[in-house]
């Protein structure tokens, strides 16, 4: 079954700390499944990783090497209209006082009836309000 991977379980595949046996198993999963993530998690993980970068968690070279593991990866980018952003993504905003990245992750796992995997405390949380399956 597809799953909505927030970048928080993506960056801890790939970042040598954050490593876990939880994450793994989400990352087996990519071995039957796709990932969908929202238009925004490609920015999203960039921003981590040039993050790392800077902060000397990774190296400039090992950065490349990152991205082009996670484009490798099953990974589907759902698009979201207009209509979607403005009413449905801003009342989860507005209801729940996330950021609007976040409940972007919500409303594709919603809309599209599938688990969220995030490591994200407040993300589950609002998840779990929202009626969706979390991983882990």
């Amino acid at each position: 079954m597809p799953f909505v991977l927030d970048s928080s379980v993506a960056l801890a595949w790939i970042l040598p700390d954050e490593h876990s046996d939880a994450v793994d198993q989400i990352a087996d999963r990519l071995e039957n499944d796709v990932a969908v993530v929202p238009a925004v998690w490609p920015l999203e993980v960039l921003d981590a990783l040039l993050t790392a970068s800077r902060r000397a968690r990774i190296g400039a070279q090992d950065m490349q090497r990152l991205l082009s593991h996670l484009a490798s990866l099953p990974i589907e980018i759902e698009q979201i209209d207009m209509t979607q952003m403005l009413e449905v993504v801003g009342a989860l905003v507005q209801h729940h006082g996330i950021t609007s990245y976040d409940a972007a992750y919500v409303e594709v796992a919603k809309r599209r009836g599938v688990p969220l995997a995030t490591l994200d405390r407040k993300l589950k949380e609002v998840s779990l309000a929202e009626g969706l399956s979390v991983i882990p």
